[in-house]
Order: C-alpha cells, then structure tokens, then sequence
C-alpha cells in the first residue's frame, strides 16, 4: 500500500470510528474531540465547575493506552523533553482557549463538517491562517530548541495518570464529579469507547497524522503526505454519518450541536489553535499521542490544555451554543498576541546569540 492510500486508510479509521462513537452516544458531531474531552476531564477532576462538562472520556484513555501500547511493542516509547516545558505549558494553555471559543479541537472541526455543519468552514479557514502564520516564523529559524534524554521514570508518568483516570472512572469516588445533564452526561458505552479509543490511539501513533502538521508540510515544503490522513478522516466520517447518523446529519450554519454561528470568532479562535500548533510542533492529538510514548514536553503541553480548559469555565471564556462572551473574546485576541511576541521573541533571541557567535570565532 502506497504511503497516501495507508495514511487515507488510517484516516479512514478515525473518521469512522468518530461517527459510530457518535451513533452510540457521543454528543452531537462530537464522536471525537480531544479539547472538549480533556475540558470535561478537567471537569470531573474539579478543576472547573461547569456541571453540563463533567466526564472522565474513556476514549481519552484508550488513545493513550493504544499510543502507549504500540509505541512500547515497537521501541518507540522512550524519555525525552526538556525543550522549554513553561513556554510549552502557556502555549497548550491558549490553544485550549482558542478551540473553547470555537467549540472543537482541529478533529472535531473536521468531524462537524462531515456532519453538515458550515461553521467548521470558517473555523478552518482561521485554522489554516493561524498555521500559514506559525510558518512565516518557522521560516524565520523559530525553534523551542532540542529535546534530551529524560529519566527513566518520567516516560511512564502520562501512563499512569490515564491508569489513575481510568481507576476513577470504574469506582466513581464522591469527589469525582460527573454531568447529570448536558454533553458531559452524554457518552457512548464505556467499554466500546475505551476498545475503540485504543484503536484510535494506534492508528494515529502508527501514522503520526497531526492536522497541524499535514497544513504545514502542505505548505512549508509542498509535502501533502498528511494531508491524506485528514482527507481519510472527513470522507469516512462523511460516510459513516450518512450511513448511521442520517437523522442527524444537517448542512447549514445554524441549529447544529454545541456550536455557535459567530463567524468572526469561530475563525480567531481556529488562528489561535493554528498559531499555537505550529509554535509547539503539534495540534492536540499529536501532542496526546507524543505523551503518551513517553514525550514529558507534549505531556506538559497537555497539562497546559487542561488547566486552559479549567480556566475558561471558571473566568467565563468558553462559548456556547449562545456565542461567544466577552471575557472569551478578550482571552483570543490576548492569545494571539501572545503567541506572535513569542514567537518574534524566540527569533530575536536566537539572532542575537548567532552574531555574538560569530563575533566570539571572529
């Protein structure tokens, strides 16, 4: 099988995966989504308060058991990070804003649209935008540095938080808080959403599919190769809600499932999530994935999408089916400048320290 048809292939799987978790469940266009399922998991955990999403996403513990698991089998889970974890922890902090604002994650933004729903349109085009930005600075030498060897230990650190997660999810202790109403009270069976998380895991492990990463490379050095595994991903998608979610299948801008048709911050929060991707090497499932074999730098990045998610719900950030409030809008347009002087920041300082170099073996 020629490399784009298996990265379709592993697209595919995803993407179908996404709708039968929907059928079987999942709320609304939302089989799938990384930044709504680590919100509600900050949630459950109590770190937000916003009782409508609260749920520890067993498919969140699938995809890391299925990434840990194969990347374990095939010498690929090793200890490695120390590529500047506080700048990587704010970075994941915003992307997470940004994508509340939008309501999805780079999936679910796919995921909406093979489900009718014309807003992920303009959440895409922001996403593109914020990715063509991102570019502009990796072209200008923009880099957070190396990776290095870590301990031992610490590859095994995100793991076992999943075990943990997974423990709290089967006995349920009181101060584990879980929606009584609302998407966080919806959710496929857990047993079928962890086996099929797992396979999810796998299958994005194998292929290292990043959305972030298919735009880029498009963009960055003409390489479309990714781009087939996001192609998969919408196609079987489409399909598997024409063929088991038709009821509910519904193209438009308005009337779809936890979405809001404010067209301006649909398309900034997706810049932010873009920006922010590019500058940390990986959208959020890249980095769940990257964690999960054994990266304590995506790890980090993770923890900083989490307490993000935590922070929107407790200050009034996220939006809703209503729109966009504007202590979220202030939080986006924070975000972006953030990230752009991060970004200028790093160029500046790498430039300098290249002429002091030179100057020094002059």
């Amino acid at each position: 099988m020629s490399g784009k048809r298996k990265m379709f292939f592993y697209g595919g799987i995803i993407g179908l995966i996404g709708a039968i978790l929907m059928k079987l469940g999942n709320p609304g266009n939302m089989g799938l989504c990384i930044a709504c399922f680590w919100r509600d998991i900050a949630g459950a955990l109590g770190l937000h308060r916003a009782e409508v999403v609260q749920y520890i996403r067993p498919e969140i513990i699938g995809i890391i058991f299925g990434a840990f698991g194969i990347s374990y089998v095939t010498g690929e889970f090793k200890a490695k990070g120390g590529s500047s974890p506080i700048v990587r922890f704010i970075l994941g902090f915003f992307l997470m804003i940004g994508a509340l604002v939008f309501l999805g994650c780079p999936l679910r933004m796919i995921l909406r649209l093979a489900n009718g729903d014309l807003n992920a349109l303009i959440g895409l085009a922001g996403y593109v935008t914020g990715i063509f930005i991102g570019v502009q600075f990796l072209k200008k030498g923009y880099t957070l540095g190396r990776s290095i060897e870590q301990t031992n230990i610490s590859k095994y650190i995100f793991p076992i938080f999943a075990l943990v997660l997974l423990i709290f999810l089967i006995i349920k202790p009181s101060f584990i808080l879980f929606s009584t109403e609302g998407p966080g009270s919806m959710g496929a069976p857990v047993i079928i959403s962890l086996i099929l998380g797992a396979v999810v895991g796998v299958a994005l492990q194998r292929s290292r599919i990043c959305t972030a990463g298919g735009f880029r490379d498009a963009i960055l050095i003409k390489d479309t190769h990714f781009l087939w595994g996001i192609l998969g991903i919408f196609v079987f998608a489409l399909a598997g809600n024409l063929v088991l979610n038709f009821s509910k299948f519904n193209l438009g801008f308005v009337d779809q499932p936890i979405a809001h048709n404010d067209f301006i911050w649909n398309f900034l929060g997706m810049t932010l999530v873009g920006l922010c991707s590019i500058l940390l090497g990986g959208c959020p499932i890249r980095q769940t994935i990257l964690a999960s074999q054994g990266d304590t730098d995506a790890a980090i990045t993770v923890f900083g999408l989490i307490i993000g998610a935590a922070f929107a719900h407790n200050f009034g950030l996220a939006a809703s089916a209503n729109g966009v409030p504007q202590n979220g809008k202030i939080a986006v347009i924070i975000g972006i400048l953030f990230a752009l002087s991060l970004a200028y920041g790093v160029i500046s300082s790498s430039k300098k320290n290249s002429n002091k170099e030179g100057v020094k073996n002059a």
